[in-house]
């Protein structure tokens, strides 16, 4: 199953309602999610999330930095387990169609959109409340923050408001920057 690459990441989900809904989810991506770089260009993201299944490791480290935040009491208490559960679940799926629904070589500026409707209108296939469902679709579609244009300046995402969507888009955007020097071992962050 497609899901089994974000195995210790989907760890990190306590509810099993939750991490199954994301597994199932992971498994109806299209493939091209789990082999495309971060970014098409190279020039948006770090070393590590380039080249073939780039894309991967720019969530896992996006999911590793919230769950390295969400365990610092001084960050993580001020969220209810489930939150820090639907956070997670968010991230692990906030790329999944960065591409589209069927593959196009440059990043869709409207992939938070995308990836939010593709998890609404399969939801009679996951468990997720409709409390669970609305977090998600607030946090994944501000996940881009102030990049939130399309290609001709539109604007077509909402900005992050409330502590949640700053939350993921804080970790998507970290998990982005160039000076991060992450190391993998087989697809998964090498602890030292």
């Amino acid at each position: 199953m497609k899901h089994e690459v974000f195995n210790i990441e989907l760890g990190y989900i306590k509810d099993e309602r939750i991490r199954k809904s994301c597994e199932v989810i992971l498994d109806m991506l299209p493939d091209y999610f789990y082999e495309i770089p971060a970014s098409s260009t190279g020039k948006y993201h770090p070393e590590f999330s380039l080249g073939e299944g780039g894309l991967v490791r720019h969530v896992k480290v996006a999911v590793r930095l919230a769950k390295e935040l969400l365990d610092n009491p001084c960050i993580g208490d001020k969220y209810t387990r489930n939150e820090k559960d639907i956070m997670i679940f968010t991230l692990i799926l906030h790329d999944g169609l960065k591409s589209g629904l069927v593959y196009n070589r440059y990043t869709q500026a409207n992939h938070p959109t995308l990836i939010k409707n593709f998890v609404l209108e399969n939801k009679d296939k996951i468990e997720l409340s409709d409390k669970e469902l609305d977090l998600f679709s607030h946090c994944v579609e501000s996940h881009m923050g102030a990049w939130n244009t399309d290609y001709d300046g539109n604007e077509i995402l909402p900005k992050p408001k409330t502590k949640y969507e700053n939350f993921v888009h804080m970790c998507d955007f970290l998990s982005s920057k160039k000076f991060l020097d992450v190391k993998f071992d087989n697809n998964n962050i090498k602890e030292r």
